[in-house]
C-alpha cells in the first residue's frame, strides 16, 4: 500500500511547532516578570494582556514557518538548511513583532509598556528550542529508518550512470529510508545487479507492476539515448496515482543546483552558476579574506618567525620559496611558502609529485608539511588578491596543462580565487591523492558557495585540515 506520511509529520510539525512557540513566551514572561531574576519594575502591564499577544503570535510564526520551508520533506533534507531556515523565520518573526508594536503604539497606548526585553528573550529561547525539538524528530526518524520503518519502495526505470549515482546515495544514507526494489530496462539482460539491486525486467513491465500499488515512488533514471520515451514514461507513472521522480543522466552536464531561467514560459537550464560571480558576494568574501588574513598574520606572527629561523639555519637557502601557480581566469601568479626542501635546479623541481620519503625533503621541512605550517606565508598571497582563504587549491602551469585534457570539468576551478584550504582538502583529499574526486569536490564548492560554508570549512580545517598523513 502506498504510504503518506508526509501530510501526518507535517502535521505533527505543525502542532509542535505552536506548543513550542507557546511554551517559550511564557517562559519568557515567567522569567522576566515572575522569577528571582525578575525585575519587579519592568512589568506595568498584566499577564492577561501579555498572554492575549499569542492569539496573534503563534499563528503569525506557523505562517512564516511555513514561508520559510520548514514544512518540506526531511527525508533528504541538509540539517544546515533546516537550521538556517529556523534561524532566518525567527529573525524575520522577531523583526515583524517590534515593527507591529512601533506601528501599534500610535493607537493603543499601553503597547509602549510592552517589555521588548521579553520579546527579546523569547526570539532567542524559541530559537533554541525550535532546534532542539526538530533535532529530536530528526534523530528519531532516522533511528526508525536504520531499524527498517517508515521505508519508501522505490522502482527505478532505465539503467544509467544516474540510476547507479542515486543507488550509490540511497546505500550511503540508510537514514532516508529508501529502499530500491528493483531496476527496469531494456539494454541491461535480467539478473544482473549493482551493489545488491537487481534488474528486473524490460521497462514494458511496468503496465503489470504499477497495477499492484507497492510502490512509493518511481525514479525515471533513463539513459541519454533513452529520452524519447520519457514523456511516455512519466504520463504512464502519473496515470497511476504513483509520485514520479526524474533523475537526469547528465550530471556530468549540469551542477546539482541548476541555475533556470524563465524565457516566455520556457524553462532555460544554464550550465553552470558560480555564486561567486555575484558582486555583492564576491565582495563579502574578499572582505573576509582581508580581515581572515591581517588577523591570521598577527595571530601566527610569532610561530612565523620561529619557522623562519629554523629553515634558515638547518639548510642552505632562502626562507621563502615561490612557486608558479595558476589562479582564477587562468593567471599565474606566485604563490609564497617557507621552503622545505633543498635548493634544486628549476628542472629537477618540476620532475613531479613530492612524495612519502622524498629525498628532496627536509627534516624540518617534513614537519612543516605535516602540520601546513609551510603554508602560512600564503596569507600574504590573500592580502594581495591572488588567493582566498577558502577556495580550490592551485596547481602548477604543467599539471593544469595535463590535467585539463584528462579530466573533464577540471577548468572550472579556475572561475573562482584558489584557497588556503579548501572543501576537498578537508575531506582528505590533499597531496598524493585522486585528483577526479579532488575537482569533484572543488566543483561542488563553486556551485554551492555560501558563506556559512566557508565558515565551516575554516573551522573544520582547524579539526581534518591541518595535520595531513598524504602530505610528504
Amino acid at each position: 500500500m502506498i504510504k503518506d506520511n508526509q501530510k501526518y509529520l507535517n502535521r505533527l510539525h505543525v502542532v509542535l511547532d505552536a506548543l513550542v512557540i507557546a511554551a517559550s513566551y511564557l517562559f519568557a514572561w515567567w522569567l522576566m516578570f515572575e522569577s528571582s531574576f525578575a525585575d519587579q519594575s519592568a512589568g506595568r502591564l498584566g499577564m492577561g494582556f501579555y498572554f492575549s499577544a499569542l492569539y496573534f503570535l503563534v499563528p503569525g510564526y506557523l505562517v512564516l514557518y511555513y514561508w520559510f520551508r520548514m514544512y518540506t520533506p526531511k527525508r533528504v533534507q541538509r540539517t544546515e538548511d533546516e537550521i538556517l531556515n529556523v534561524f532566518r523565520a525567527n529573525i524575520v518573526g522577531f523583526i515583524l513583532v517590534l515593527a507591529v508594536l512601533f506601528l501599534a503604539n500610535s493607537f493603543v497606548d499601553e503597547m509602549q509598556h510592552f517589555s521588548r526585553r521579553m520579546l527579546t528573550l523569547f526570539a532567542v529561547i524559541n530559537t533554541l528550542s525550535t532546534l532542539l525539538m526538530r533535532a529530536f524528530i530528526r534523530r528519531l526518524l532516522h533511528f526508525f529508518r536504520k531499524k527498517g520503518y517508515n521505508l519508501k519502495h522505490i522502482l527505478l526505470v532505465g539503467y544509467s550512470r544516474a540510476a547507479e549515482a542515486y543507488i550509490d546515495r540511497i546505500m550511503a544514507n540508510p537514514q532516508w529510508g529508501y529502499m530500491v526494489r528493483g531496476i527496469l530496462d531494456d539494454t541491461v539482460p535480467r539478473g544482473a545487479v549493482y551493489k545488491g539491486v537487481k534488474v528486473l525486467g524490460s521497462i514494458d513491465n511496468l503496465l503489470y507492476i504499477l497495477p499492484e500499488n507497492k510502490l512509493d515512488e518511481i525514479a525515471v533514471t533513463l539513459s541519454l539515448q533513452d529520452y524519447d520515451r520519457l514523456e511516455e514514461l512519466v504520463s504512464l507513472c502519473e496515470k497511476s496515482g504513483v509520485h514520479t521522480k526524474f533523475i537526469p543522466d547528465y550530471n556530468s552536464l549540469i551542477p546539482g543546483k541548476p541555475y533556470t531561467e524563465d524565457l516566455s514560459g520556457l524553462p532555460v537550464i544554464n550550465i553552470r552558476y558560480v555564486p561567486l560571480s555575484n558582486t555583492i558576494n564576491a565582495f563579502s568574501k574578499r572582505m573576509v579574506d582581508v580581515a581572515g588574513a591581517l588577523f591570521g598574520l598577527i595571530l601566527t606572527s610569532p610561530f612565523m618567525l620561529v619557522v623562519a629561523i629554523l629553515v634558515k639555519t638547518t639548510s642552505k637557502g632562502p626562507v621563502i620559496f615561490a612557486q608558479e601557480r595558476v589562479g582564477r581566469h587562468n593567471r599565474t601568479f606566485k604563490m609564497y611558502k617557507f621552503r622545505t626542501m633543498r635548493v634544486q635546479e628549476e628542472t629537477e623541481e618540476k620532475k613531479g609529485w613530492t612524495t612519502r620519503n622524498d629525498p628532496r625533503v627536509t627534516k624540518i621541512g617534513r614537519f612543516l608539511r605535516r602540520t601546513s605550517m609551510d603554508e602560512l606565508p600564503q596569507l600574504f598571497n590573500i592580502l594581495i588578491g591572488n588567493m582566498s582563504l577558502v577556495g580550490p587549491r592551485p596547481e602548477r602551469p604543467q599539471y593544469v596543462e595535463k590535467f585539463k585534457e584528462e579530466i573533464p570539468r577540471y577548468m572550472i576551478k579556475h572561475q573562482v580565487r584558489p584557497g588556503l584550504t579548501g572543501w576537498a582538502q578537508i575531506n582528505g583529499y590533499r597531496g598524493d591523492t585522486s585528483i577526479r574526486k579532488r575537482i569533484e569536490y572543488d566543483i561542488f564548492y563553486i556551485e554551492n558557495w555560501s558563506m556559512g560554508l566557508d565558515f565551516k570549512i575554516m573551522f573544520l580545517t582547524i579539526f581534518k585540515g591541518l595535520i595531513n598523513e598524504n602530505a610528504y
